[in-house]
């Protein structure tokens, strides 16, 4: 099945929806990035967040998330648009923790305290960021506590990812509910009861589950409709024009030092590892062009 995210509304409960499926996007991640099995599950759970939280922006509004903790991953950053197209890459992706209780231990990986920053590119106006502390490091619980303390929305956040034994992503998805204005307190505690209940994520996507019937089994009894589907992909904004650009910023010292070897300079884009190769030659019209 391809990666997928649909959007919901309950007029009944007053609460929106969203849930995807996310498997090839972390999967293509996760290869470009060569991640061990503990930062194949962080990076995957994080760009799930980050398409989820891409998809309640409009128009060319993006979003970043950046958890930094005191662990061996490091940080881990993400950014997504309201197009549901994601890139990312973790600290140090070559990290394995050992489980717990049959569980990847994020907290250890990641580090039991630090910092989420959420930045929103909101074009017309000044990036708005907000910044809180790491409640558990399970990158879930941290999204629902930063949407629910931050943005005052009450929110439930659910993400999942699954490696194989040989090191490819098995499943990955996630889900997110907010309550709307006027919330109904019954089916708040219904809705609480359905996630509750709910099988690990996990187990439903690996089992085929669409998104749309996840949220429908969250939802039990409670009425709700169907917005719309949208592709998710990872797709990373890099292009040689942009690593151009950021070249001729360099001060004359550096772009002078990088041109002066024999040998062409390989840059390489963090988000996708993308190599872009310079020659000498075109380094240093690059210089002329800044000086």
């Amino acid at each position: 099945m391809m990666d997928e995210l649909v959007r919901v509304i309950s007029g009944e409960a007053h609460v929106r929806a969203l849930c995807c499926r996310t498997t090839q996007t972390v999967q293509e991640a996760c290869l470009r990035h060569k991640t061990w099995p503990t930062a194949s599950v962080a990076l995957g759970r994080a760009l799930t967040g980050g398409v989820l939280m891409g998809a309640l922006l409009k128009g060319q509004e993006r979003v970043a998330l950046k958890f930094e903790g005191h662990g061996p991953l490091g940080k881990i950053l993400v950014e997504a648009d309201s197009l549901c197209r994601v890139h990312g890459y973790v600290g140090n992706p070559q990290v394995d923790v050992p489980l717990v209780n049959g569980q990847f231990d994020l907290p250890a990986a990641l580090g039991r305290a630090g910092l989420l920053t959420v930045t929103k590119d909101l074009v017309m106006r000044e990036p708005y960021k907000g910044v809180v502390n790491l409640v558990s490091s399970e990158i879930a619980e941290d999204l629902a506590y930063y949407l629910t303390d931050s943005e005052q929305i009450p929110s439930a956040v659910g993400l999942a990812t699954m490696p194989g034994d040989a090191g490819q992503i098995l499943v990955a998805g996630g889900f997110l509910l907010q309550a709307l204005p006027s919330a109904a307190d019954a089916a708040l505690a219904q809705l609480e009861a359905g996630l509750k209940a709910l099988p690990p994520l996990s187990k439903l996507f690996f089992e085929g589950a669409r998104p749309e019937e996840i949220l429908a089994r969250i939802f039990g009894d409670i009425s709700f409709e169907v917005l719309g589907h949208q592709d998710v992909s990872f797709v990373c904004s890099c292009s040689r024009d942009r690593l151009e650009q950021a070249l001729i910023t360099l001060g004359y010292e550096d772009i002078q030092d990088l041109a002066a070897g024999d040998n062409d300079v390989e840059v390489t884009c963090e988000f996708c590892r993308q190599a872009y190769t310079f020659t000498p030659a075109e380094l240093f019209q690059l210089f002329h062009e800044r000086h």
